[in-house]
């Protein structure tokens, strides 16, 4: 399960999803991108990677919100995504929610106040290089 949940990092952050950032490319122009981001109960979380944690009850529905990373190129961005919300072992989904379109397939995501991850998420065990 811990591959399942790497991978599942992974793929999010190379699929980005919403809460779009100026990058610049190799000609120097800008291009955005957008941040792994999920709203539930009023709150909004961000990806958390390297973190070991247990799965709990599913919680409900999760939105991702849409993305348009390039906005005036001919497209309509990516839409807001529905997604399943399930309970951390330990913590409170007010700090940290696992999200995923199946339990064997979440990330992890928590709120961040200025930035910083809540101190309940730093007491979690962090995986090993070769669970990574």
């Amino acid at each position: 399960m811990r591959l399942a949940l790497l991978m599942a990092g992974i793929t999010a952050l190379a699929l980005g999803a919403v809460g779009c950032a100026e990058t610049s490319d190799d000609t120097g122009e800008a291009a955005a991108s957008c941040a792994y981001v999920i709203d539930y109960d009023n709150r909004h979380y961000s990806d958390v990677a390297n973190i070991d944690y247990r799965l709990g009850e599913k919680l409900g529905t999760a939105t991702q919100p849409p993305c348009d990373d390039t906005p005036g190129h001919g497209d309509d961005g990516e839409p807001a995504h529905r997604i399943t919300a399930y309970a951390v072992q330990g913590l409170d989904p007010a700090i940290a929610i696992a999200v995923g379109d199946a339990p064997d397939d979440v990330i992890l995501v928590a709120v961040r106040e200025g930035g910083e991850l809540p101190p309940e998420i730093d007491k979690l065990p962090r995986l090993a290089p070769e669970q990574e």
